[in-house]
């Protein structure tokens, strides 16, 4: 579980138009939006790789501290990437109640599928659902849940509903409606190599000789000239 919080220092800006917060991009900074919790929304600047490091930790909530002020507990609502170079482009945190619980997204992480015997026979271990809508406290969410599919046959499904929450989270996701993982038979080609030997030499025999070709080809010149 995620039982600590990441300290994030940040300075407070003034809300810019696009040129302001392309100079913040080429000096390193990102931009960013804290907003939420009945205050008014402040506009800070942090720097680019404090902000990875800091979203990249262990835990969810943030501990912002805003110029040295104290600090406040805050989730990553949104973050915006550069399309190419997937750099972080914007972000948006969302102030928090530590003892009021919060909805957000978790990754599902498989485990296991060594040992499954529908992977042994040759099947293709498919990761259905990759994300899961939860409830928690803010430091009750999870870095990831892990589903073990160890146990899977060949042509087996894995739904929410035959996984057990952990304690204190809960799954808000249509449990009978979404599978997590399913193992499937490899796909098989249904030619034999006589049949497609068998193909090979009609498609060469229905090939015109070098004489027919050219024959047919005079032919249609030929034609073109009487045409004329």
């Amino acid at each position: 579980m995620a039982d600590q919080t990441t300290k994030l220092d940040v300075h407070a800006r003034e809300a810019a138009h696009s040129r302001e917060t392309r100079r913040l991009r080429r000096a390193g900074q990102v931009p960013g939006v804290l907003y939420g919790g009945g205050e008014d929304p402040v506009a800070f600047a942090v720097n680019a790789r404090t902000l990875r490091h800091a979203l990249a930790a262990k835990g969810a909530v943030l501990e912002l501290t805003i110029d040295g002020r104290a600090g406040t507990p805050a989730v990553l609502k949104d973050a915006q990437r550069h399309p190419v170079r997937g750099e972080l482009m914007h972000v948006d945190l969302l102030r928090v109640d530590l003892n009021v619980a919060i909805q957000a997204p978790v990754a599902i992480h498989l485990v296991g599928d060594e040992s499954a015997p529908g992977i042994i026979e040759g099947g293709i271990l498919e990761h259905v659902t990759r994300e899961l809508t939860i409830e928690a406290l803010p430091n009750e969410i999870p870095e990831f849940i892990e589903v073990d599919v160890s146990k899977m046959e060949m042509n087996a499904t894995i739904q929410l509903s035959e996984i057990t929450a952990p304690r204190g989270i809960t799954f808000l996701d249509d449990p009978d409606a979404t599978v997590l993982a399913s193992i499937t038979p490899p796909s098989v080609s249904t030619e034999s190599d006589d049949e497609v030997e068998t193909e090979t030499q009609v498609v060469g025999e229905a090939a015109p000789a070098d004489g027919d070709a050219e024959a047919g080809d005079d032919a249609e010149a030929s034609g073109d000239d009487a045409a004329e």
